[in-house]
């Protein structure tokens, strides 16, 4: 059968693995999302923005691995996608964003939504291509999907709509090549100068990103070959669980006091798959060996003596095999009871026998994680609640954790858990988000209401902006009016879209409203009250900064700003 390019492109999208697509139908789309319903083998999610459909492909991407797939109409509709798309470029994740466009004869005759797709979506992707001709669809959509997963990253098409609707030569071929990238096996001789480094050095210490993802046993066997403690990313948290005796915690805000420390005391560090921004967080001496597939990224952070080009899993493998055993465990029993004493003080600011009239937001994201299921996904907004729930989740090995890591975009964590979600309806996805994270893109609620996807919303409603509010007092500033904001009844939201929706301000009735919330078959929000002046536990706080607080804290009282 003679297929045209809108249906070759469904085609090929079902046939690599691809199970839905995101976006809002429209003039130029309507080909597609027509084949859509034709074949019969993609669901058709539609969103209430465009950025929702963006940034629950990327949700897709980044917890698998594997294409996700959004589209916008043209103009406006293809613009909208680009903020969302971001979080796929910064989290290097594939995904196939498609834009219609003005009919071919009319381009360049400034009409009705007329821009210029190609040169618009340039930064956020790696490939950004106008589809001008039926004949250049099979390569196109082969180049673009490869791309995609080759970076991995963003790819564009922009297709006009008689482009959708016309006649293609022949299929998409190779389509065996459209997958995840290979492991990088590393060179020989650079490993076992790095396992040379490795048995100088008194002490290590072994830092994991997200690269390590599938490496978990290989990170453990080293830990324990080298008496080495393993410290994490935010992103790299759930390769492991929190009980595992080795895995000593986060580095830096997201963290804690003892995954810093252990990182700059260490006489040697390894970083392993992670492009960690925060290098005042990295030691400055320069005996550190990193691990990448990226190339590109190995010692922008930190200064570096060895770097190897190649995955770690293999790189571990290929390491442990010069690698003798060692039997001083000073250096990670020291750890290791620092993690004990900074675990203890995360328990105490979680203690729900503390005498109270208010909710303190550690509280609830311990509870949340104590309520939580053993395969649940823990998706997290951004802003003051990244700091809460990342903090106070304890993951268990089953459990997936999923936010805006490398973009960190107030507002994201809506479609995220939406696309997350539509990949199984029957696992438990729950989103931490602030009451002004919530606000941003409330609209992506009525989605999940009107697919059924049965995320469990939870919003920290503090009352304001609270991590602005964090940063100015942390520079002596009071809070200003621009950091206030009204307050939203989301409960009552979430019943007016259909939905279930529940309020909570009593401390005593915390663990039963979560237990309840949890426990609720469809799309639901737990509105909670949170105590505004809740301040995080901080990894370093010097005397400096310490005086700002309190500082910024009696210009409030003065100017009666206090708790927003």
């Amino acid at each position: 059968m003679v297929e045209t390019v809108a249906r070759l492109l469904v085609d090929t999208l079902a046939r690599i693995g691809v199970d839905q697509v995101f976006g809002i139908v429209g003039d130029a789309l309507n080909p597609f999302t027509e084949a859509i319903r034709a074949d019969g083998r993609l669901e058709w999610i539609g969103v209430r923005h465009e950025e929702g459909a963006a940034l629950a492909a990327a949700g897709q991407a980044k917890l698998t691995g594997r294409l996700g797939v959004c589209c916008g109409t043209t103009g406006p509709g293809g613009n909208h996608l680009v903020a969302g798309l971001y979080e796929a470029r910064k989290d290097h994740a594939p995904v196939l964003a498609i834009s219609g466009g003005v009919p071919s004869a009319l381009r360049g005759t400034d009409y009705l939504q007329e821009d210029d797709p190609v040169s618009l979506f340039r930064d956020v992707s790696v490939y950004s291509e106008l589809l001008a001709a039926a004949e250049q669809a099979p390569a196109l959509i082969h180049q673009a999907i490869a791309m995609a997963y080759a970076a991995p990253g963003v790819s564009h098409l922009s297709i006009p709509p008689d482009i959708f609707s016309a006649k293609v030569p022949g299929p998409v071929t190779s389509l065996a090549t459209l997958r995840p990238r290979p492991e990088i096996v590393p060179d020989p001789g650079e490993i076992a100068a790095a396992a040379g480094m490795i048995a100088e050095a008194k002490t290590v210490a072994i830092f994991c990103g997200n690269g390590c993802r599938g490496a978990g046993d290989e990170l453990r066997l080293l830990a324990e070959r080298l008496k080495a403690p393993l410290l994490h990313t935010y992103r790299g948290k759930d390769i492991l669980g929190f009980d595992e005796p080795l895995w000593m915690g986060g580095v830096g805000l997201i963290g804690g006091k003892p995954g810093v420390d252990a990182v700059n005391e260490a006489d040697l560090l390894l970083m392993l798959g992670t492009d960690y921004p925060y290098g005042e967080f990295l030691p400055r001496h320069g005996r550190v060996i990193q691990i990448d597939e990226r190339t590109g990224v190995i010692g922008r952070r930190a200064p570096v003596a060895i770097g190897i080009t190649g995955s770690v899993r293999p790189s571990i493998r290929a390491l442990l095999d010069h690698l003798p055993e060692r039997t001083d465990s000073a250096f990670l029993d020291g750890v290791g009871k620092a993690r004990q004493g900074w675990n203890g003080k995360l328990d105490a600011r979680a203690d729900p026998d503390r005498s109270t009239k208010l909710i303190h937001p550690p509280r609830l994201a311990r509870c949340l994680s104590d309520h939580a299921d053993d395969d649940a996904v823990i998706v997290t907004d951004t802003g003051e609640v990244t700091l809460w729930a990342a903090n106070w989740t304890r993951q268990k090995p089953g459990q997936r954790i999923c936010g805006s890591f490398n973009n960190a975009a107030v507002g994201t964590g809506l479609g995220i858990a939406n696309g997350i979600q539509a990949l199984d309806r029957r696992r438990q996805v729950i989103l931490h988000v602030g009451d002004g994270g919530m606000s941003m893109l409330m609209g992506e609620f009525i989605t999940a209401v009107e697919h059924e996807l049965p995320i469990k919303v939870v919003v920290y409603d503090n009352g304001g902006w609270g991590l602005v509010h964090l940063e100015m007092e942390g520079a002596g500033l009071p809070a200003t009016k621009g950091s206030h904001l009204m307050a939203i009844d989301f409960a009552a939201f979430a019943l007016a879209c259909g939905a279930d929706g529940i309020a909570v301000s009593d401390p005593a009735r915390l663990d039963e409203n979560v237990s309840t919330f949890l426990g609720l078959p469809g799309p639901a929000i737990l509105h909670v009250a949170v105590d505004p002046a809740e301040i995080p536990l901080m990894p370093r706080l010097d005397i400096g900064q310490a005086a700002r607080f309190g500082i910024a804290k009696a210009k409030e009282m003065l100017l009666g700003t206090a708790g927003f």
